[in-house]
């Protein structure tokens, strides 16, 4: 058992670190990560946790540029999302959810390597559409990081900026669905087993992605966390995928 904690750290460890240098949060390495060692819904409830931690870390480290036209903007639309997609969680398949979230994971990926240019346009309009769809992805499969990252990329933010208004959001959509997780029965034993480690693992890997995001071009790091992305997409999917 604790050769398994100390693996489980490890992967979070490196997840949180590549999600802070990417800039998209670490949930899209983290639940397909979880689905490994957990059923699905109590994955979702272990990511949402894992973000929560992951989220203060981010608000203490990366203090300064936060947009607050943003947290308006993407951040109330991004909570009312989740909030609904929690909650529609229990009206579908668990083995549905795994291949939609896979495959999501793989589009998202691919389209993102292969027009990292691509830019929405910076509008008040985009910026609640994209937080209502990346909330609702996150309440619903477990992680809206790439939606909401397209989103506040178009508004032109320094790289501590970015991070800083991502995780702000990220809290306040964390939270609202942990709350609707919880009264779901997502937050079992097992999963709070986690916790010790899903604190040091955030905390660390913020601090270690933050170090090195000011050493290091942020698009490299972008693109390896991409294909990363991909990557944990398509071993998802084909865990899920019917025998």
């Amino acid at each position: 058992m604790e050769a398994h904690f100390a693996f489980f750290f490890g992967l979070l460890l490196i997840a949180e670190i590549l999600g802070t240098i990417g800039g998209f949060g670490s949930s899209m390495l983290v639940m397909p990560l979880a689905s490994l060692f957990l059923p699905f819904d109590q994955a979702l409830g272990l990511t949402a946790l894992f973000h929560v931690f992951s989220n203060a870390a981010k608000m203490i480290l990366f203090r300064d540029g936060v947009s607050w036209r943003l947290l308006y903007w993407l951040g109330i639309p991004a909570v009312i999302g989740v909030i609904i997609g929690a909650r529609a969680t229990v009206l579908f398949d668990e083995r549905m959810l795994a291949l939609a979230l896979g495959s999501l994971l793989v589009i998202l990926g691919v389209l993102l390597f292969i027009r990292s240019d691509w830019k929405l346009p910076a509008s008040n309009a985009n910026a609640a559409i994209g937080g209502i769809v990346s909330g609702g992805i996150a309440g619903l499969a477990g992680t809206g990081g790439a939606v909401r990252g397209i989103t506040l990329a178009a508004f032109g933010l320094s790289k501590h900026a970015f991070v800083a208004t991502s995780a702000w959001i990220d809290m306040g959509v964390d939270l609202s669905r942990s709350v609707v997780y919880a009264s779901q029965g997502f937050m079992t034993e097992r999963v709070l087993a986690y916790l010790p480690i899903m604190a040091v693992a955030s905390f660390g890997g913020s601090w270690l992605g933050k170090r090195i995001l000011m050493r290091i071009p942020q698009e490299r790091f972008r693109r390896i966390v991409l294909a990363l992305v991909i990557a944990m997409g398509a071993i998802t999917v084909w865990q899920a995928w019917p025998a």
